[in-house]
């Protein structure tokens, strides 16, 4: 079997779909992340793809080596091109072996994933009605953003509005729902401490990325003010990002994302040495149904997962969501806030490639929020 096309697709909302194609027919699709750079996303998965063509599509390490280890290294874009067509690989492999991918690293590790949902916002509000929502679906679990932009110095006022929200959840559904607060990097070190100490009583599942991990230092500091875990992850790339981490000792959650990191293998080693350190594992997955479905086949053979963000309804999917690509809807069916393991060869899906090429057709253009301080200072979304 050799590799004979790749092709990419521009996808609404916010997606970036890849299909390899083989001499012997079978396909397998991955998944890129657009970020605010589709149109070079899509140049790259091209310029880097094509160096694919009439390899063998068994041979996932030995292609992820060549793609990643170029002079010029690492980085959202190679690294979220070399994922998006590792995964392809892998769902090649699966299909063409009738196998799903988690066969191939280990076998399954549990019977069901745990997954949670988000409420919200990109500017949270209405937490109370949303949260109520989620339980009376099933979920025993909530991610919610912390706050919208803080600047350096801020009022105590933004504080207590977070607080509020979280309290409110809180007093209604007492330590039942489990919530992680997400601060996604908007909180400078200043302020994170302050907000994270506000925030201990109400009993978060984790604090998630209370500082840009470009100020990783400042982990320590916060992790030894407060007994609440502290989780990062998402904008790191293969297990050199991760090295300092671990050695760290602050993170007690990590939260690789395999459509960015270097696909499912490459999450998989991460995962490994995060269980040598005693971490645990909260995989970030709020993109398409492809980086969904690939990180489904890592949390089944992972034992340290202990919970799986979705993105179903999540406030980004405006106009489309993960369901409507996707011929086998069942797939992504929660049932008491717990998923199957995946069944199928390969990543378990069935694409809607009519569909997908129809929306294309719509083209693509999405940028993340530019938000501002009242002072007319760039904020961090």
């Amino acid at each position: 079997m050799k590799i004979s096309a790749i092709t990419v697709y521009k996808v609404k909302p916010r997606w970036v779909f890849v299909k390899i194609s083989t001499d012997e027919g079978i396909d397998g699709w991955g998944e890129m992340i657009s970020g605010t750079k589709t149109e070079t996303v899509v140049a790259g998965a091209y310029e880097i793809g094509n160096r694919l063509l009439g390899r063998d599509p068994f041979q996932i390490e030995r292609l992820f080596q060549e793609l990643h280890r170029s002079f010029f290294r690492g980085g959202p874009i190679n690294g979220t091109i070399v994922s998006g067509l590792e995964m392809a690989l892998w769902d090649i492999k699966g299909k063409a072996l009738n196998l799903p991918i988690y066969e191939f690293l280990g076998g399954a590790a549990r019977d069901k994933i745990k997954v949670y949902s988000w409420i919200g916002g990109d500017r949270p509000q209405d937490v109370l009605e949303q949260a109520q929502d989620r339980v009376d679906r099933g979920f025993t679990a909530v991610k919610m953003n912390g706050t919208s932009e803080l600047h350096y110095i801020d009022s105590f006022k933004k504080i207590n509005e977070v607080v509020d929200r979280v309290a409110s959840i809180r007093d209604k559904f007492g330590d039942a729902l489990e919530i992680g607060i997400d601060f996604h990097g908007r909180v400078h070190k200043p302020m994170a401490k302050v907000l994270a100490k506000a925030l201990e009583e109400y009993h978060p599942m984790f604090l998630e990325e209370v500082v840009l991990p470009e100020n990783e230092e400042y982990f320590k500091e916060i992790a030894d003010s407060i007994s609440v875990p502290l989780a990062t992850g998402e904008r790191l790339y293969t297990r050199w990002q991760f090295k300092n981490i671990f050695k760290q000792g602050a993170i007690s959650i990590i939260q690789p994302d395999v459509a960015l990191c270097g696909g499912i293998l490459e999450a998989r080693k991460i995962a490994a040495m995060a269980e040598a350190y005693d971490m645990a594992v909260a995989p970030h997955a709020p993109y398409g149904p492809i980086a969904l479905a690939a990180t489904l086949q890592l949390d089944t053979c992972v034992p340290n997962v202990f919970i799986q963000e979705q993105s179903l309804g999540i406030h980004y999917n405006k106009g489309f969501d993960l369901l409507d690509f996707v011929k086998n809807k069942e797939i992504f069916q929660f049932k008491d806030g717990f998923v199957d393991i995946p069944e199928k060869p390969g990543l378990g899906l069935e694409m809607d490639e009519d569909r997908i090429k129809e929306i294309a057709r719509e083209g693509l253009v999405w940028t993340n929020p530019s938000w501002k301080n009242y002072d007319g200072t760039i904020a961090e979304w």
